[in-house]
């Protein structure tokens, strides 16, 4: 075989494995839900690493398809509505809160929010919070006596009750289906968590890898 034929039959290998490699991810799915005064670096890092490690990832906006105002004043466009999102798939493999005081609270206070987590969570299926938002998993009653995080200045809020056993010193806390995390910094590492948990250690490897994303 010629030298062009060799190298063009290594871009056809290369393209089947490709192929095969998102065939088998894409069918995993993950829901970003997106509220006004969502942090931003958190909603964004969480959908482009997941996507990154071929997960079929919709960017809902809570209140609709239209632009989002978020924290730092970055504005991003939802792929659709939460509602028609829910219509598209109503059984998401991960549902992941972004946090953001205005944001999470929003999704501590919408109903639609608190019945979509809790067949989530009945189901088996991942639940992910990360900075402030998982107080909306407490204000809906989801993860109780399970070991979670947040952003340090919402502790007060997630230790009162009891319900939870709170944990300072890990980046990511994974119980069960329930995953946390602690703020913008710890994104990278929440949305690898998942990815993990998605699609496996391997490929989540190869996605910070190609990132050239230090790992401690």
């Amino acid at each position: 075989m010629s030298l062009l034929g060799q190298v063009s039959l290594s871009i056809l290998k290369r393209e089947i494995a490709r192929s095969s490699f998102l065939s088998r991810n894409m069918s995993r799915t993950a829901l970003v839900i997106l509220a006004a005064g969502a942090e931003e670096m958190e909603a964004i890092i969480s959908a482009d690493v997941l996507r990154r490690a071929g997960v079929q990832v919709t960017i809902a906006g809570l209140d609709g398809p239209d632009k989002v105002l978020c924290s730092r004043q970055v504005v991003i466009v939802p792929d659709m509505s939460l509602q028609d999102a829910l219509a598209k798939n109503s059984s998401y493999d991960a549902v992941i809160l972004p946090g953001g005081l205005g944001g999470s609270e929003l999704l501590s206070k919408s109903a639609k929010v608190g019945k979509l987590l809790k067949e989530q969570e009945s189901s088996g299926r991942i639940v992910a919070a990360i900075c402030a938002a998982p107080t909306a998993l407490k204000a809906h009653g989801i993860g109780l006596s399970k070991r979670v995080t947040s952003y340090p200045t919402t502790k007060d809020v997630m230790v009162d009750g009891g319900q939870y056993t709170y944990v300072e010193d890990q980046k990511v806390v994974v119980d069960g289906n329930i995953v946390t995390s602690r703020g913008p910094g710890t994104a990278f590492d929440f949305a690898l968590e998942l990815s993990k948990i998605l699609v496996g250690q391997e490929t989540a490897d190869k996605v910070a890898n190609g990132m050239i994303l230090q790992k401690n």
